[in-house]
């Protein structure tokens, strides 16, 4: 891929995610300015307790299914994608419902137990209700990716970066002017419910348009397709555990009203992440099918090219985020204030992750899964422990600290394993 292909590409999503941001930011301001910081607090900590169990239940099916599309595209096979998507479809929906069981069965006589552990009288309820929707959210993050796979990227990111979050934004201005607040929640929850459905007629569409019939010669088993997905199950988890459990750790030791405090600074850290993600999400199945036929020099060049695009867009976020980042967490409320030193943690944290490259994704994409795994629960075992011992004496800025700490860990890891077997530069060069 060369550096003005891949630079269309990453930045007409790059385009779409910064539309995206506009929106979330929209959001955000309007939830933190007319909603308590509890209410906003409680929407936070669900929406984090539904990011692990998502990461638990999509069993890695979202990052095979990319996969596949680079293998199926070397074999000129992309017909196939279509028994691929619907058994991965009956895998999550298996999954989903079994953990929304499983944890009734178990913690459903023991509710005032689990409010004691967060100290919530309604922390039960809460993570009840999340569990509730565990299908809804599976089954769109399975929809989105699947559209990138068959190369629909645009239409994926409009899915995944602006029409996410229009049902919950639309839900809020009404529970603002019928004065119920305490709903949001419910209404967050609800909108992938929606979701859901939009996402799943999407992706029935573009199979009937465009894979219907042709291509369609290679069949993997159920068995076959849960061998990659797995390993790249437990990459997923560790990584959506590690985006969230700061918050479920958080919400432990402090009040729902921190909880918004520090959400709100990890929102703003991400946006220096934008530009890795929206790389990642043009170079994933590339990577794929180059590995796949063995191109190796080509590897190196679009990584490089690719580093050098993330550098440049993350470095200039970073200095506008960090001068302005007082004004800034200013419009969301006088009380965000207290945020500003974890969000400047939190900025440096995600800026090393940017310019650390697409490490993680070519282990991924190069079936290295399980050295991933390794690399990513070891930095995930350092977050927990961190966040335990700093969240108490520190807080919100311990909560920081911690992510900072690990993520350039697991960073490094990634960096010197990926030069030292394949001598690919991933880091910035």
């Amino acid at each position: 891929m060369l550096l003005k292909e891949l630079t269309k590409k990453s930045l007409s999503v790059f385009i779409i995610r910064i539309i995206g941001v506009f929106v979330l930011f929209i959001f955000t301001l309007f939830i933190t300015n007319f909603f308590t910081a509890e209410n906003v607090g409680r929407y936070d900590f669900v929406r984090s307790t539904l990011m692990i169990a998502g990461g638990i239940a999509l069993m890695g099916t979202n990052q095979s299914i990319i996969y596949y599309s680079g293998l199926l595209k070397a074999r000129n096979s992309m017909g196939s994608i279509r028994k691929i998507y619907f058994k991965m479809f009956k895998i999550i929906s298996a999954i989903s419902i079994l953990i929304l069981l499983l944890f009734v069965f178990i913690s459903g006589a023991n509710e005032k137990f689990i409010n004691s552990i967060f100290n919530k009288p309604d922390a039960f309820s809460l993570i009840f209700k999340a569990f509730v929707s565990l299908l809804f959210f599976t089954s769109t993050m399975l929809n989105i990716d699947t559209i990138r796979a068959i190369q629909k990227t645009m239409i994926s990111e409009l899915y995944r970066n602006i029409l996410r979050y229009i049902p919950v934004f639309l839900g809020a201005i009404v529970l603002f002017f019928l004065e119920k607040q305490d709903l949001i929640v419910d209404i967050y929850l609800f909108g992938f419910f929606i979701l859901s459905f939009l996402s799943t007629a999407q992706v029935l569409y573009e199979f009937k348009k465009d894979y219907s019939s042709k291509n369609n010669t290679i069949s993997f088993s159920t068995n076959q397709i849960l061998s990659v997905s797995a390993p790249m199950a437990i990459s997923a988890m560790a990584y959506f555990i590690m985006q969230s459990i700061d918050v479920i750790i958080l919400a432990i030791y402090e009040g729902f009203d921190e909880v918004a405090y520090y959400s709100v600074a990890v929102k703003l850290a991400t946006l220096t992440a934008l530009a890795l993600l929206s790389v990642n999400i043009v170079v994933a199945p590339k990577i794929a099918e180059i590995y796949e036929n063995n191109k190796m020099k080509e590897m190196q060049k679009i990584i490089k090219n690719s580093t050098r695009i993330i550098f440049i867009i993350s470095l200039s976020t970073l200095i506008l985020l960090c001068v302005f980042s007082g004004p800034i967490l200013e419009l969301f409320g006088p009380k965000y204030l207290v945020a500003n030193q974890a969000l400047l943690i939190l900025l440096f944290a995600q800026f090393f992750n940017s310019i650390s490259g697409p490490g993680a994704i070519y282990l991924n994409m190069t079936k290295r899964q399980s050295t991933l795994n390794k690399i990513l629960f070891s930095g995930l075992i350092i977050n927990v422990i961190l966040n335990f011992y700093l969240i108490p004496d520190f807080g919100i800025n311990g909560a920081a600290m911690a992510t900072f700490i690990s993520l350039i860990f697991w960073n490094i890891l990634i960096i010197i394993y990926v030069y030292w077997k394949d001598k690919i530069k991933v880091f910035l060069n």
